[in-house]
């Protein structure tokens, strides 16, 4: 399923997937969307040594109304209780089990350019359940150089390091010409999610999953608001 990253705060009930949770339940997919915001903000009051918070102050840290989280959390079980809250610690271990993230999940990046040795670098993947384990590029004079932790490696090393080591998740930071292609080699090679940053919408099987990430969309959603 191809879907471009949309505003978590919207509601799209048209787009539901199945989850797993005791055979209960359809859960939408923009619920699933927002458990990493609610991650991510459970984990910032983690690390200021919180031990207990309120649906109230997480929708007003996140602009989403405390009854929205308490709707979308209900999905997966009780985490608080009325009056008390919610244990930070405990829901962050529970939601990180639920969004699998609670061990790293091997990524290959495709693109050694600007923006792969920008990802390869980022130091906030490996502590939220990711890493940059491989990275391929086409162009001969990249080869063998050092991108983040990894060597840059041939397009045709792509498959066998990926059955190698696992990969299910794979990042596109190419020029929109090749996208398709590297896409289509990923996906034979046993990819099943795909991040693609080249703009542009790629044409994939209904079982891999791809969302996108183009600034220049959001710049535009943005301009729309503003005054000339």
């Amino acid at each position: 399923m191809a879907m471009i990253v949309s505003d978590p705060h919207s509601v799209d009930q048209d787009e539901v997937v199945t989850v797993n949770t005791n055979g209960k339940s359809e859960i939408p997919d923009i619920v699933i969307g927002r458990l990493p915001i609610y991650l991510r903000t459970l984990e910032l009051l983690n690390r200021e040594g919180r031990e207990v918070t309120s649906s109230q102050e997480l929708g007003e840290r996140l602009g989403i109304s405390s009854a929205q989280i308490r709707k979308d959390l209900s999905h997966f079980g009780e985490f608080g209780k009325q009056g008390t809250g919610y244990n930070v610690p405990y829901l962050c271990e529970q939601l990180a089990k639920i969004l699998k993230v609670d061990h790293v999940w091997p990524i290959v990046l495709v693109g050694a350019g600007y923006l792969g040795h920008a990802l390869a670098n980022y130091s906030g993947f490996e502590n939220r359940g990711f890493t940059i384990a491989a990275v391929f590029d086409s162009d001969p004079q990249k080869l063998n150089t050092k991108v983040g932790t990894a060597r840059v490696q041939p397009m045709e090393a792509m498959p066998e390091t990926i059955r190698e080591m696992g990969c299910q998740i794979a990042t596109i930071a190419v020029p929109v010409h090749a996208a398709q292609n590297v896409a289509d080699r990923l996906i034979e090679a046993g990819i099943k999610s795909i991040l693609c940053y080249a703009p542009i919408t790629l044409h994939t099987p209904k079982h891999i999953r791809v969302e996108y990430i183009d600034p220049v969309i959001h710049f535009q959603h943005m301009t729309f608001y503003l005054n000339r």
